[in-house]
Parts: C-alpha cells; structure tokens; sequence
C-alpha cells in the first residue's frame, strides 16, 4: 500500500481504482500556547509541507476580527483574535494526521472530549468564518460609563462631562454635557473626546 503523497498521486494517476476508503474532513479545534497562534499555523503549515500530508490536512485558520483602536487621537485597525489560544484545523483525521498536529511545536492538544478530537458542526464553522468577515469593523474603546471627558472637537469643543452611554455595535459615545443649567446628552465619535485625569 503506497505511504507518501508521491506514491498516491502516481497510483491515482495510473487509473488504479483502489477502493482505499478515506473519511471526509472535519474541522477540529486545537489549544496552542497563548499568543502563539499565527506562529503555531506557520508551524504547521512548514510541518504539512515536509511530512507530505497535504492530501490530509487542508485549511488552518486562526479566527480573527478587525478592531478599531483608538490611541492618541487616532483610529489604528488592529486584528484581534477571537478565539485566543485556540486555532481551527480541516483535515482528515488518521494516526498520521493527527501525530502531524498533535507534535507541531506550540500545540498543546486537541479540543474533545474522548481519547479522539471532537470535530466541529459546520454549522458552527461557517458561523466563526461569517463572523470574521464582518463589514465593519468595531470599535475598542478604552472609556468606561461615567468616566470624566473633555470634549475636544465638534461644535460643544472645550465642554466637560461624563460618560452616559457607550454603543459598542455603532462606535458612538453619550455623554452628559451641562449646558445652560441642564445636563443634556450629546452623542458623539471617540474620537472627539479626551478622558479628563
């Protein structure tokens, strides 16, 4: 029985019809180290490539998002991980596959619940990836409800208040300006604002 990817393409392409059955391929999820992700899919992929199984392990992914931060008064997009410490893996699971995965540097073990990996639904596969490939990207905002600011821009420059309302989903801010005797709630960018020390 042929053992490399050389030798199965060769049999393949003779025509042979070795009724060899091989499982489909399933998502599996594995634990790296944290802050090793992206390092523990290079790994792997180097891995993929000198053992030959890519006929075995097709897709790695480390879920991320795009986030805006705001440092400085400037808006920076940054990649944040969604997952942190955890890297999503296709492939079809045999001994050797697995041995691939399992000893790749940076990898601690499998997600699952039995002496085997558990795969994935691919209903929930498809749910992280639509996640990852949001429109917009959201923003991190480093203000907290009730937080002293100056606002620093815009037509109420220089007017002091606190933070009434953060909306994480639409990248605005409330905040609670007094105003000819009245606290009156202005919504604004974050950008437009400075935390008051």
């Amino acid at each position: 029985m042929p053992r490399s990817i050389r030798e199965r393409l060769a049999q393949s392409r003779e025509g042979s019809t070795a009724t060899e059955e091989r499982p489909e391929a399933d998502w599996y999820v594995i634990h790296t180290y944290s802050g090793y992700e992206n390092k523990v899919r290079q790994n792997l992929l180097a891995r993929i490539e000198s053992m030959d199984v890519a006929d075995r392990i097709f897709e790695i992914i480390v879920p991320t998002q795009d986030e805006i931060e705001i440092k400085g008064g400037q808006r920076h997009t940054v990649q944040r991980k969604v997952f942190p410490g955890y890297v999503l893996v296709k492939m079809k699971m045999d001994d050797e596959s697995w041995y691939v995965v399992r000893n790749t540097p940076g990898v601690t073990s499998f997600v699952g619940m039995a002496q085997r990996p558990t795969p994935l639904d691919e209903s929930e596969v498809q749910s992280i990836i639509k996640g990852m490939a949001a429109e917009a990207p959201r923003v991190k905002l480093t203000l907290s409800i009730g937080d002293p600011v100056r606002i620093i821009d815009g037509p109420f420059a220089d007017f002091r208040g606190t933070i009434d309302e953060i909306s994480h989903d639409r990248g605005k801010i409330k905040v609670l300006v007094s105003f000819f005797g009245r606290e009156v709630p202005v919504e604004l960018d974050p950008l437009q604002v400075e935390r008051e020390t």
